[in-house]
């Protein structure tokens, strides 16, 4: 059952056209607000949401829509509204389509799904309840335990929106998991992906053959004690838990073969000294231009990415929410699928930067691998690098996250930064195990090193070299 209907429209939905679609429910409907108005809500008679709407999103990057709805969307700049209903309640997901059909007409444009946002009428909810505070209290939430904060997402793409955002920040706060439960079709986008924390948090995945899996691992699931838990097998032992794997999850990559589609993952870690004129954004910029020989499309502080590339509004927003850490997404073209996450904190050390990042090519494509060593060479020279690690994956070329096994990324390369450098003991850095000695990147007199590894996904034993190389430079041996 879809939760999520959302607007594309060409215009800014005006207020009488919202107050037009909240009429939805009738002229009786009690209408409320939450997040200081950015979310305005439909209400059952005792106040509970049925349905929440999203202040509508100025969207100015191309391919948003597509990647994230497998939707056309109107040329940029168009406004995204999203409006989300109540779980459990059929009347709200009528609620829902009604408000984005009423939407869509009166200010021109589209809804998102069709066969949801097709009604005008308005919707007989008479008698209609929900669930009690506090389940119903977090618009993203459905489920609410003393041990997880459960969400059901039925769209194409489980994106990063500013609801599931809030949720995350929710469940991180009151110290508690949060799981995911979408249907078998459903992706997530990496931007997801990366933010899971660890256990109890999962993605939860609907099958017909066995219930529910974990959509990263595929450990068939059951829901027990308040959250979903794997399913432990009588003749477990601590020593061989026998976790079974659900088949849906080992059969998909098998069932696919290789497609020929890979991926270009780079993670790295930039630190830079505190400084006022310090601009941000600058080593993803980078890095960016090597590989594709252009800078990013655009970026946002939650998906879809709705800001035009700028360095400046980038660190005006991290400078703004300083000292707490910004968070954000960073997206290519369709004509080159490319998606970053970037992490800035603020700490002893100066400004970090965490960029974890991934460019997607299909068959017949060929992967930039001789563009590496330069994006690294950029970072180790302008831009503080400290570490990096390239890795190359059989996986898809949208990027998102299909539900099923993909097979891990072989590394490529990794960078020591010029500083990491310096303050190993000895020629630690330069003496490798590795059958190829490192590269020296930047100036003589204070070099970064670059270790070149295999990189073939069909061959495992890159990380057997990799793992050798962090035990030699930790000095473990």
């Amino acid at each position: 059952m879809t939760k999520d209907v959302i607007t594309l429209t060409k215009k800014m939905p005006d207020p009488l056209s919202v107050i037009a679609g909240l009429l939805s429910g009738g002229p009786d409907r009690l209408v409320g607000a939450e997040g200081e108005g950015a979310v305005v809500q439909l209400c059952d008679e005792q106040g509970r949401p049925l349905v929440s709407v999203e202040a509508p999103l100025l969207v100015q990057v191309r391919g948003e829509a597509e990647r994230l709805l497998g939707a056309s969307a109107p040329e940029v700049p168009y406004w995204w509204t999203e409006a989300r209903a109540t779980t459990g309640v059929k009347e709200a997901e009528q609620l829902a389509g009604t408000f984005a059909a009423r939407l869509a007409t009166l200010v021109g444009g589209t809804a998102w799904p069709r066969e949801v946002a097709w009604s005008l009428a308005v919707v007989d909810t008479d008698g209609m309840s929900v669930a009690p505070v506090p389940a119903a209290a977090q618009p993203a939430v459905d489920v609410l335990t003393d041990k997880v904060a459960v969400i059901i997402q039925d769209r194409p793409v489980v994106a990063m929106t500013a609801w599931l955002s809030d949720a995350f920040r929710a469940a991180a706060n009151a110290e508690l998991g949060l799981q995911i439960v979408t249907p078998a079709g459903t992706r997530l986008s990496p931007a997801v992906r990366a933010s899971l924390p660890g256990w109890p948090s999962r993605w939860v995945v609907q099958d017909e053959r066995d219930g529910y899996y974990d959509g990263l691992s595929g450990a068939v699931l059951e829901w027990k004690n308040g959250f979903f838990a794997t399913v432990v097998p009588p003749d477990a032992t601590r020593e061989d838990p026998r976790t079974p794997l659900a088949a849906t999850f080992q059969e998909g990559a098998t069932a696919q073969g290789d497609t020929g589609e890979r991926q270009l993952a780079i993670s790295f870690r930039t630190v830079h000294p505190a400084d006022d004129r310090l601009v941000l954004g600058g080593a993803v910029e980078a890095v960016w231009r090597e590989i594709t020989g252009e800078p990013p499309s655009g970026w946002g502080t939650e998906e879809p990415a709705n800001l035009p590339w700028s360095l400046r509004q980038l660190t005006d927003v991290a400078y703004e929410r300083s000292p707490a850490p910004t968070w954000l997404v960073v997206v290519g073209t369709p004509e080159r699928p490319g998606l970053a996450t970037v992490r800035i904190t603020r700490t002893k050390g100066g400004v970090e930067e965490d960029v974890t990042m991934a460019f997607g090519y299909g068959p017949g494509e060929q992967v930039p691998t001789d563009a590496v060593q330069a994006a690294a060479e950029a970072l180790a020279t302008r831009h503080d690098l400290q570490s990096m690690l390239v890795q190359i994956r059989r996986a898809r070329r949208d990027l998102s996250v299909p539900p099923h096994f993909e097979g891990p990324g072989v590394p490529y390369a990794f960078v020591l930064g010029a500083e990491e450098v310096r303050t190993m003991p000895g020629d630690r850095a330069r003496r490798t195990p590795l059958a190829e000695a490192p590269r020296e990147l930047g100036p003589r007199t204070r070099p970064a090193l670059y270790y070149p590894l295999p990189g073939d996904p069909s061959d495992l034993s890159g990380w057997q070299d990799f793992e050798r190389l962090m035990r030699h430079l930790k000095g473990e041996g």
